[in-house]
């Protein structure tokens, strides 16, 4: 039978709680029961005036808004005001009724100007998460798991301008110089001359195109450019293999092997994975790690030294030699410590030479014997017929890590980045927005960051916590059984084994019976029968195993 005017039921009027309307096992449910939100009161407590204004949106309120945007992905603070509005699981997260009006989709962003710009409160508030998963003792720290991905910049690729390339100093940079002063003086070489600084600012961020700005006037001849965007200058340009060039943000992560995420931070998407680690290491260095496990991009001296000087073992990937084809790669020429010098494969001696800027000393051969060598052509290409190796004064930190990756089972660590560190990245892709960004500023996208790194962990917790209880409720009936049985039988005075007290027992025992069936009856899953004769028995014959003890006074 054809079944018609389906659509009656629209304008019915009928009384309903907001919590019958929320499925019991829904997402959002299982996260406010993992969590109490009143944490964020105390963090905002000093951005709001205490005894003038008028009353403020509710700062939890607040905070669940972009929870629910980068929770479940939705592109937009727009779209996710919109959702709201329908979306009865949604409102009961907010605490918000069915007539209650939606706050407007500008409401957060005013209030980040406003309020929140220029603090850590969203890293606060990341941090809070990941101290609950660590009550729980769900982090393993042991083991940590670096990389960085890409996040696309709200910046058109075409609207761009030059500025004069301009880098930060590297964060081993005094070391360093420190270092090869004192190597250059056991050489009996001079330190060297402090360089100039004559770099230039780069232009401040404006309108114009390529075409309109940056022009040879603004910049000197001969200078070194990078591209900038004029919509968001604190991105970067990226490239990387066949991919299109984009301006984006790097966001360098850490995780621990089951997955949580432990620390994070920002940075342009044309820095260098080596030159951002240090900012993310000095966040999670005091974690009690064993072993962090990075890419070939971090496989440089100064973090392999940071490392081991901490006592945590670098696990690095083999790198294939950068070496022409046809040539001799650099692990053929053997390095002899005692002497400080080189042996190439026709047993000739490489000498050291000087130690230059960048902290390479560099060995040399004998022209003269190189001229004559039948491996001249495997060898150099020079025209003076001259090989020369470099070696960072730091590379013994290199050759400790190598010897770390050839440990027994570490091989098999390193296999788990794809299962946590670039799983990590996938889902948040995938699942909660994080291919690009609609804000610009690194200030917004280390905002975007934190809360969508804290929704991740919170939603795991939730998951986590929610089956803990379920199977809290399943064992309850044998933990408060047990616990029973372990009162009566030797802790209470009135209950003894002797024959006088049998009906005692048969008391307890229907006791212990009927809370059984008050946990089957309250926990449909625990089972499906009810308590039949064969187990009364079989609770019988094991409280007949307890073993026997003297009547209290006797």
């Amino acid at each position: 039978m054809m079944t018609r005017d389906a659509n009656k039921k629209r304008e019915q009027m009928m009384m309903f709680s907001m919590d019958d309307m929320v499925p019991k096992d829904h997402m959002l449910r299982k996260i406010d029961r993992a969590i109490n939100w009143n944490f964020i009161y105390d963090l905002v407590e000093d951005k709001y005036c205490a005894d003038n204004g008028r009353p403020s949106m509710d700062p939890v309120m607040l905070i669940k808004i972009p929870f629910i945007q980068y929770l479940y992905g939705i592109k937009s603070m727009r779209q996710t005001i919109k959702e709201i509005e329908v979306n009865v699981a949604y409102r009961w997260f907010l605490g918000l009724d069915m007539l209650d009006p939606v706050p407007h989709f500008s409401t957060f962003g005013k209030n980040y100007t406003r309020r929140f710009k220029d603090t850590d409160l969203f890293e606060q508030i990341f941090s809070h998460i990941l101290e609950q998963c660590m009550k729980f003792h769900l982090v393993d720290p042991s083991t940590v798991f670096v990389d960085s991905t890409h996040v696309k910049a709200c910046a058109n690729s075409k609207k761009m301008r030059k500025r004069i390339a301009s880098q930060e100093a590297l964060w081993y940079e005094e070391e360093l110089k420190k270092e090869i002063n004192e190597d250059r003086k056991k050489h009996g070489k001079k330190p060297l001359k402090e360089k100039k600084d004559d770099s230039n600012t780069p232009p401040a961020a404006g309108g114009g195109t390529s075409g309109e700005s940056g022009s040879s006037e603004e910049i000197p001849e001969g200078a070194k450019t990078q591209k900038c965007s004029t919509s968001d200058p604190e991105s970067g340009w990226f490239r990387k293999g066949e991919h299109k060039h984009v301006f984006a943000y790097s966001i360098e992560t850490a995780c621990d092997k089951h997955g949580w995420i432990l620390g994070y931070t920002v940075h342009p998407g044309n820095e260098h994975d080596s030159r951002t680690w240090k900012p993310l290491y000095d966040k999670i260095k005091d974690l009690d790690m064993e072993r962090m496990v990075l890419d070939a991009g971090y496989k440089t001296p100064a973090i392999a030294r940071e490392l081991l000087k901490d006592g945590i073992d670098p696990l690095f990937p083999y790198k294939r030699p950068m070496t022409k084809e046809g040539f001799f790669k650099k692990y053929e020429y053997v390095y002899d410590e005692y002497y400080d010098c080189y042996i190439c494969p026709a047993d000739q001696i490489l000498t050291y030479r000087t130690t230059n800027r960048e902290g390479y000393k560099e060995y040399k051969s004998d022209k003269s014997i190189c001229k004559n060598c039948p491996y001249l052509s495997k060898c150099t290409e020079s025209k003076e017929h001259e090989k020369t190796i470099s070696r960072h004064i730091w590379e013994e930190y290199l050759e400790t890590s190598e010897d770390i990756r050839y440990t027994l089972g570490n091989k098999e660590i390193y296999m788990l980045r794809k299962e946590t560190i670039e799983r990590l990245f996938g889902s948040a892709k995938e699942q909660h927005g994080f291919r690009y960004t609609q804000y610009i500023g690194n200030a917004r996208m280390r905002m975007k960051a934190g809360l969508t790194f804290a929704c991740m962990n919170l939603k795991k917790l939730a998951k986590i916590l929610d089956v803990r209880g379920r199977q809290d409720k399943k064992s309850g009936f044998f933990f408060i059984l047990y616990k029973k049985i372990w009162e009566l039988a030797f802790w209470q005075k009135e209950w003894c084994w002797s024959p006088s007290s049998s009906t005692n027992f048969v008391y307890s025992l229907k006791e212990l019976l009927n809370i059984r069936s008050s946990f089957l009856l309250s926990s449909q899953r625990f089972c499906d029968f009810p308590p039949s004769a064969h187990q009364s028995a079989a609770l019988l014959f094991h409280m007949k195993n307890i073993p026997r003890l003297p009547v209290y006074g006797q």
